[in-house]
């Protein structure tokens, strides 16, 4: 082989090169058709209440009872889904708001005044939190956080407040390391221009870190309020599954993630009851597209806001 041959021949670092390209578009396909084809699968079978049962849209999200077995006096079908869609709405939103506060000052605390040592230990910790399986967290609300509510305010002690103290644990590490790494990455001048115009620590943290982190934060939140908003097991284990409105916060009730692990081993594939709880994986899955929106559009505005 002549040197014009031996140049005009590709290298052993471009055919690396070629096969990584062929190697990561096919994983990139392979991953696109799979979210693909889940989506389609349960549109297509949620749908199936709306379009073979002919069950109206606006029962199913405006209605108070949910009993798929049985129909009212007109001959409809009880498929209500509205105090299952409020209570999921209400556990997820009170989980957050007791759980962003909380988790801002570990994160503020732990990026900006704790020793090494402390910010070292206390992120084991968070790392800890974020490893413990969904069914230990729901054991331990069922073993001490019901009865604790049982004991002092009366009633079965399941309800929206034991659910809301059990994903309240299960978010603040969520939110707390995703908090963290949004404040660790605002650049390092910020700070040192802040002190040397003269603000204090706390200034600097409230009016220059904070705000330049305030995309990342709202990314945080949003990616807690997901996780507890498609929680099933722990919640399942400590809200009573009663789908019905519920009248207070220690009254039983159902979320749309605990109605379908309680009801999908016990219903016909095809049957109106098994419709139903594919509808309810629908408005779950509408539900996570909505949260992954959201997402983008505050990491879009950041992006526009620091450019």
């Amino acid at each position: 082989m002549n040197e014009q041959d031996q140049l005009m021949q590709s290298s052993f670092q471009t055919r690396q090169d070629h096969w990584g390209k062929l190697v990561s578009y096919f994983c990139i396909t392979v991953i696109g058709l799979l979210v693909i084809s889940i989506i389609y699968f349960i549109a297509a079978r949620g749908l199936n209440m709306f379009i073979k049962d002919g069950v109206s849209l606006k029962d199913f999200l405006t209605g108070m009872t949910w009993d798929p077995t049985v129909t009212d006096a007109h001959g409809k079908p009880e498929v209500g889904a509205w105090p299952m869609i409020f209570t999921s709405f209400a556990v997820t939103i009170l989980a957050t708001l007791v759980a962003t506060p909380l988790a801002l000052a570990v994160a503020i605390f732990m990026t900006e005044l704790a020793p090494k040592k402390a910010a070292s230990f206390m992120q084991s910790v968070i790392e800890l939190l974020v490893g413990i399986p969904s069914v230990v967290y729901g054991f331990v609300g069922l073993v001490v956080v019901v009865p604790f509510i049982r004991h002092l305010f009366g009633g079965t002690g399941s309800g929206i407040l034991a659910a809301v103290t059990v994903l309240f644990v299960m978010v603040l590490p969520t939110i707390t390391s995703m908090s963290i790494d949004s404040l660790k990455n605002v650049p390092k001048n910020y700070r040192e221009a802040s002190i040397a115009l003269g603000a204090t620590l706390w200034q600097t943290i409230y009016k220059v870190i904070l705000r330049s982190a305030i995309p990342g934060i709202l990314t945080a939140v949003i990616f807690g309020m997901a996780r507890a908003f498609g929680e099933a097991l722990a919640v399942q284990m400590v809200i009573g599954n009663a789908p019905l409105m519920p009248e207070n916060l220690i009254s039983p009730a159902s979320t749309l993630t605990s109605t379908l692990t309680v009801g999908i081993g016990n219903t016909v594939m095809g049957t109106l009851p098994n419709d139903s709880l594919w509808s309810l994986a629908l408005v779950l899955m509408l539900m996570s597209l909505a949260f992954n929106l959201l997402v983008k559009l505050v990491n879009k505005k950041g992006v526009s806001r620091n450019a």
